[in-house]
């Protein structure tokens, strides 16, 4: 494990066992007291800027968001009551807004991947905010040896407080891409829950850049043996914003895989980014192997970063386990071999700050999604020069 610190701008904390929710999972809001900032799962949220999510005086209105979904031929998309039975198999919340979530959504949307189809286009599924208060849900369900890609693009103004539910069968294998690219008011907070099914594999890919306060809770758990998750992440949080992202891989099966891999860039005062990665391994978890790491890249003063990465164990029967942590700012060795081959510093910056994320875009796949998320990556970057 490595971690480094750079002077009081950043923070970087670690602990060998995993933080424990302040109360156990359900579906119903009551179960959890209003939050007051101390408890483990809340203490780096401002929760004053959550516009009511947490202590229940959010109120859902008309003009919240907008959801359009663009599918394949041979996909099935429904928009579903709250009494679907299909709803809620891939997690449970495990915080007052994810269940207060739950709990005031009117309408889902689901998306069916039927069993042996293999997508050759991904899904595309567009959440627009338009001002308002929302609470959402959304199922993406593969059947066994379904193969699929999933974007989801988050744009606009909107108070919203989701679960994303993503469940695979065996054998399944789907990449989603989640882009917050947010207007700078808007609040989004969402719990994403991952079902993989035997000899399944998923991968995470999240990608964050605007918003006020954007605070996303994924959690992987394990339906049968020999299950893959790859979870992925690149935020950018700019002067003033709350970005945080709380992992949790849940080894709850033997003999699976988990590696997640989080990269942040920091600008401006205020600016404040919070990664926690939470991995357990069970007693009956025998043979897993896992990895997590984040790294952080301060560009200016007054930014700060907390990173907590956790491992429990429950059985010493395992493949491989690790974790690092690293926040730190640029590395002046590499801007120096730059310069002094006639770049600019202000271009040698941009390119130690591609060269930083280049691994995690190649990850999506998709051509015109990692173009547009390099063209915003350059445009943060001019605003930092």
């Amino acid at each position: 494990m490595g971690s480094t610190t750079a002077g009081s701008i950043a923070v970087a904390a670690e602990s060998t066992v995993a933080t424990r929710m302040s109360a156990p999972p359900s579906f119903d809001v009551a179960d959890f007291p209003v939050p007051h900032g101390r408890e483990e799962e809340w203490r780096f949220t401002p929760l004053e800027r959550l516009r009511g999510l947490h202590d229940g005086t959010a109120v859902a209105t008309g003009s919240g968001v907008k959801v359009a979904i663009e599918a394949p031929e041979g996909v099935t998309v429904e928009t579903v009551g709250r009494d679907d039975a299909r709803l809620g198999r891939a997690g449970t919340p495990v915080d007052r807004v994810a269940a207060q979530a739950y709990s005031s959504f009117e309408q889902a949307s689901v998306v069916t991947v039927p069993k042996e189809t293999v997508l050759t286009e991904p899904v595309r599924i567009a959440v627009h905010g338009e001002g308002g208060t929302a609470f959402g849900h959304q199922l993406i369900e593969l059947g066994a040896f379904a193969e699929a890609v999933v974007v989801i693009d988050h744009t606009g103004d909107a108070v919203l407080a989701a679960n994303v539910d993503y469940v695979l069968g065996d054998g399944a294998k789907l990449t989603v891409v989640s882009v917050q690219d947010w207007n700078d008011k808007a609040v989004h907070v969402a719990q994403h829950n991952a079902l993989v099914g035997r000899d399944a594999s998923f991968k995470s890919v999240v990608v964050t850049f605007g918003g006020d306060l954007v605070r996303l809770h994924p959690r992987v758990s394990y339906a049968g043996t020999g299950g893959e998750a790859e979870l992925f992440g690149l935020y950018f949080t700019d002067r003033g914003q709350h970005q945080e992202h709380r992992l949790l891989v849940d080894h709850n099966v033997p003999h699976c895989k988990s590696n997640a891999v989080y990269k942040g860039a920091l600008q401006g005062d205020d600016a404040h980014a919070v990664w926690i990665g939470d991995v357990l391994i069970r007693v009956a978890a025998e043979g897993t192997d896992t990895y997590e790491m984040n790294r952080n890249l301060v560009l200016t003063d007054g930014a700060r970063v907390d990173s907590v990465p956790n491992l429990e164990i429950e059985t010493g029967e395992i493949a491989g386990a690790g974790h690092a942590s690293a926040t730190g700012r640029f590395d002046d060795e590499q801007l120096f071999y730059l310069m002094a081959r006639g770049i600019p510093q202000a271009e040698a910056r941009r390119l130690v700050v591609r060269g930083f994320f280049a691994e995690l875009v190649q990850q999506i796949g998709l051509p015109d999604v990692e173009e547009r998320l390099i063209a915003k990556i350059e445009a943060e970057l001019e605003a930092s020069v």
